[in-house]
């Protein structure tokens, strides 16, 4: 079941990024059909979007959540790493969610998921995401896969893998029930980077490096197949 720490109260916004969140989901539903039939056969998508977006409770004390709810801005602080979690988990289902960074992506830049014990802090600059036991993570920089403390090999697995791109979105597919992680690329499945997850609450999580670069995530709801 999910793990919840919402903070209650809050309006919900409207806009990512100086655009509707209607307008910035169906751009990348656009891409791939089944993503907008899965956005917009919901009409809550756009509350359901804010309730797992970043947790302004938890998260480095040198990044913030902006107001639009859904993009963190992490602060020029020389020689740390800094990571957030979003406000609920999942132990159960399949997710998806979509994430892209709006600025430099520096030494490292991490995607990927996290327990709750997991830090979202630390000296240096290192991949924070798959430091350790408790979180798994793709270095987009370097494209390496990481977990406890290890590089799990290349992601994809394919001759001169591209380098990411700023601005380029990344859906993320957690499926509790295979206890998988995957990833896509505009019409490109690129394959499952992780298997064997815990049945634990695993979070969807960033972790970054650069000053004043901005990364933002929007939760998707349930992948459809075909």
């Amino acid at each position: 079941a999910p793990g919840n720490d919402l903070t209650r109260g809050r309006p919900i916004p409207s806009s990512v990024g100086g655009r509707r969140l209607s307008q910035t989901v169906t751009s990348g539903a656009e891409r791939n059909r089944h993503w907008y039939r899965c956005l917009h056969g919901d009409e809550n998508s756009e509350i359901r979007a804010f309730q797992h977006a970043f947790s302004t409770n938890d998260c480095s004390r040198n990044v913030y959540i902006k107001k639009n709810g859904f993009t963190l801005h992490r602060n020029p602080i020389a020689q740390s790493t800094d990571g957030a979690r979003t406000k609920i988990g999942f132990s159960e289902g399949r997710h998806a969610w979509e994430v892209w960074w709006e600025g430099p992506l520096g030494t490292v830049a991490v995607i990927g998921i996290a327990t709750k014990r997991a830090p979202m802090q630390c000296q240096g600059y290192v991949a924070l995401l798959g430091s350790d036991d408790q979180s798994w993570g793709w270095n987009l920089v370097d494209n390496n896969l990481l977990h406890n403390g290890e590089v799990n090999g290349s992601f994809p697995q394919c001759n001169n893998a591209p380098k990411y791109q700023i601005g380029e979105r990344i859906r993320v597919i957690l499926d509790m029930e295979d206890k998988t992680l995957a990833f896509e690329r505009g019409y490109e499945f690129l394959g499952v980077a992780f298997r064997g997850l815990p049945k634990v609450c695993l979070y969807p999580a960033v972790s970054a490096v650069y000053g004043n670069t901005e990364v933002t995530l929007v939760y998707l709801g349930k992948p459809l197949d075909g």
